[in-house]
């Protein structure tokens, strides 16, 4: 639910060109439990904060694609679970993956889901995290 809210903010950031502290206010009024209006609050500022870290990881990983001609729901996924999985090691690689996996299942494209675990897995390869 958490990371299902993140991705909602950033959405509205992105195509909506609104104000992440706008948006976050909005968003976490839903929230009562505090530790997970701190863990929203973090994804989002924190992906929007290490977008250029995010996509430097990513690009090499997208065979073909360019991280602009990615569906945005896709992109967002990307930069939010690399975020995570560069700045929060204490949370399991395989739910970070699952979690946006799952997410891009529900959002985005038919093969969204496949996409996202394919770079997020190479990601965490790539960094020596099997």
């Amino acid at each position: 639910m958490a990371r299902e809210l993140a991705l909602q903010a950033l959405f509205s950031v992105e195509v909506g060109h609104r104000d992440p502290a706008e948006v976050l206010d909005e968003y976490l009024a839903t929230f009562s439990e505090s530790a997970h209006r701190l863990f929203v609050k973090d994804l989002v500022l924190g992906t929007l904060e290490h977008v250029q870290e995010s996509d430097s990881a990513i690009a090499p990983l997208l065979q073909g694609w360019t991280i602009e001609r990615l569906p945005t729901i896709d992109r967002l996924l990307l930069r939010m679970g690399t975020y995570e999985l560069q700045h929060h090691p204490q949370t399991p690689r395989p739910v970070i993956i699952n979690e946006a996996v799952e997410l891009a299942k529900r959002f985005s494209t038919e093969d969204s889901g496949r996409f996202v675990n394919g770079v997020l897995s190479a990601l965490t390869q790539a960094n020596g995290h099997a």
